[in-house]
């Protein structure tokens, strides 16, 4: 049985998260101040998390003077040390019934790290700052996303996502802005763009804390959603009930349409490498000078922003599946525009925008699919284990780009990604269609 997450149908029956029908045109949207602060929250940290982004591919390799091989391997934490707290962070956000602590305990985790940078000099000090930062953002993502889900409207799920994820990278479109004009007035200042990114991390921590309200996601799917059942004096499970008995279980990876989702989103995340390495075979490709490398995730990341509402609010009324397939669809053409021979300013643009339309197409969508295929009670959860398959690949696709580079050269290993990444989109669009929600009994 599905159970609304609000009451906002008047009493009504309301159809399952993620429903594609005309309701979603139907219902007016409305946006959860909750899901607004918590967008200003990801903003600033993005700022403070995304100007040291901008910078690590020449810290690493040009100040550090360290190897693509070794670049790989910390690329290669950076998209998945997450992976190693997610499922855990996600299970103690559903069992505790209080999402935002848990999340405010990631925030302040990659605030500490910031730290770290101020004194890292050499490639274990960084490999370890780098996991301790993801490790904060593997604590905080699941649990936060379980927040806006919540807080959202069902029929206008993904769309609401979208808003955050635009605000989100607003900062993340600020961040290496700001990387690119203290490199360009202070040549080699990798550590003024480390003070500065430390002030936002602390800025977040700080609103979150003391403005976003601590829903208790238990109480809101146990109480407010059966005003929403149809037949309402069914017996329910109270939500301390629920809680007493609650115990972590991988079970719910045994459903079909999540256990589809997973299979998909391992399977592209290992064709996924990072954009640092993208934005490397760029520069390798057309010699642009250093200082302007960090405007490449500016550009990117202004793309993202641009169309996350568009194509969550796409996603929400054509259907999720073919907006998350199109995205990756884009990050083909990406790695192929790339390898391509010709270069200059059209071509690096070409790039920039189909990377932020692979973004804005996959990055909400998925957790609005991951929810709309998680078994009532465990949200954050289901949420994370998707979130884990994908920081889990990236994290073996980036290290094996980087051994990849190092063996046949940018071109060939960016060609290679991307027949590869061809062969799985392709296999991905057998497997996600039989990834459906379960329906409302009457």
């Amino acid at each position: 049985m599905y159970i609304s997450l609000s009451d906002r149908s008047g009493g009504k029956r309301e159809k399952p998260r993620g429903a594609t029908t005309a309701l979603s045109s139907e219902v007016p949207f409305r946006l959860s101040p909750v899901i607004l602060w918590l967008g200003l929250v990801s903003m600033v940290t993005d700022v403070s998390s995304e100007s040291v982004t901008a910078i690590l591919p020449l810290y690493v390799t040009g100040f550090l003077g360290l190897s693509t091989i070794a670049f790989g391997f910390i690329d290669g934490i950076n998209q998945g040390a997450s992976a190693l707290v997610r499922i855990a962070a996600g299970w103690a956000a559903d069992r505790s019934g209080h999402p935002k602590r848990i999340a405010l305990a990631g925030y302040g985790l990659s605030m500490l790290a910031r730290i770290g940078f101020l004194f890292a000099g050499g490639f274990w000090a960084v490999a370890a700052i780098v996991t301790g930062d993801r490790i904060g953002k593997g604590i905080r993502t699941a649990p936060r996303d379980a927040l806006i889900t919540v807080s959202a409207q069902p029929e206008h799920l993904a769309r609401s996502f979208g808003v955050h994820r635009m605000l989100d990278n607003i900062g993340a479109a600020a961040g290496p802005m700001i990387a690119f004009l203290v490199l360009l007035m202070i040549p080699n200042g990798f550590s003024t763009v480390f003070v500065v990114s430390l002030a936002f991390a602390v800025i977040g921590v700080a609103v979150l804390g003391l403005v976003v309200p601590d829903l208790r996601a238990d109480r809101l799917k146990g109480i407010e959603g059966l005003k929403g059942i149809e037949g309402a004096g069914q017996t329910a499970v109270l939500p301390k009930q629920r809680r007493r008995l609650f115990a972590f279980s991988w079970s719910h990876l045994r459903e079909p349409g999540l256990g589809r989702l997973l299979i998909s989103a391992g399977l592209l995340g290992l064709l996924t490498i990072g954009d640092g390495f993208i934005y490397l075979v760029l520069q390798d490709r057309d010699s642009f000078a250093v200082q302007w490398f960090p405007l490449l995730f500016v550009g990117t990341n202004i793309v993202f922003l641009a169309f996350a509402i568009p194509l969550g609010r796409l996603a929400d009324r054509v259907g999720r599946v073919p907006v998350f397939v199109g995205g990756h669809i884009a990050l083909l053409a990406c790695y192929l525009l790339a390898a391509a021979p010709f270069g200059g300013l059209w071509s690096t643009l070409g790039c920039l925008i189909l990377l932020g339309g692979f973004y804005a197409a996959t990055d909400g969508v998925l957790a609005a699919l991951a929810s709309q295929l998680t078994p009532p009670g465990k949200l954050a959860t289901g949420i994370a284990s998707a979130q884990t398959v994908v920081a889990l690949s990236r994290m073996t696709a980036a290290a094996g780009f980087g051994v990849l580079w190092y063996a046949v050269g940018a071109s060939t290993a960016m060609v290679a990604a991307g027949a590869l990444l061809a062969c799985a989109v392709v296999a991905v669009v057998f497997i996600l269609p039989g990834a459906k929600p379960k329906p409302v009994n009457a």
